[in-house]
């Protein structure tokens, strides 16, 4: 079990992200039925129910669990110290603008900030916003711009190098 969980990385959630990006017909199988779909790819979501949350220039997503950690760990890997901790768990709820910019996310006023509470049932993944300038980047290229803070809603992806 230990050699499982070892294997579970942000890079299966980043081949979701990635996939969702460049296929129309994937993405809208993710963002209805998450399981079915990471299955698609091979990606066993688990147990529990994993709900894919969409961002968009009017709608930003950020996934707490205030209770404990609930976390989607086969998709997103081992949570990180902050997701647990008793300040990110109340704060995000409270002021989650103010948790954004602490983690350097600065959103436009006009973005809608939700916050999606995670249970014992139910767990969350954020599809970020593609970044401009990556139409002909590759769903291999891509997924290294998805990151585990991305998913979570606390960060954006990173923007393409300029090389």
């Amino acid at each position: 079990m230990i050699e499982a969980i070892d294997s579970w990385t942000p890079a299966l959630g980043a081949r979701l992200v990635a996939r969702a990006w460049i296929d129309p017909a994937f993405k809208a199988r993710l963002l209805s039925d998450a399981p079915s779909a990471a299955r698609e790819l091979g990606i066993e979501p688990g147990a529990t129910l994993l709900v894919v949350l969409e961002n968009t220039p009017e709608r930003h997503n950020l996934v707490v669990c205030t209770l404990c950690s609930c976390y989607p760990k086969r998709i997103l890997g081992i949570p990180p110290d902050w997701y647990k901790s008793r300040a990110y768990r109340s704060r995000a709820v409270r002021e989650p603008r103010a948790v954004l910019a602490e983690f350097g996310t600065e959103l436009p006023a006009e973005a809608a900030v939700h916050v999606h509470d995670s249970t014992a049932d139910l767990r969350y993944l954020v599809l970020p916003m593609r970044p401009p300038g990556t139409e002909t980047m590759s769903e291999e290229e891509l997924a290294a711009l998805v990151t585990r803070d991305s998913m979570i809603g606390v960060a954006l992806p990173h923007a393409p190098s300029s090389s």
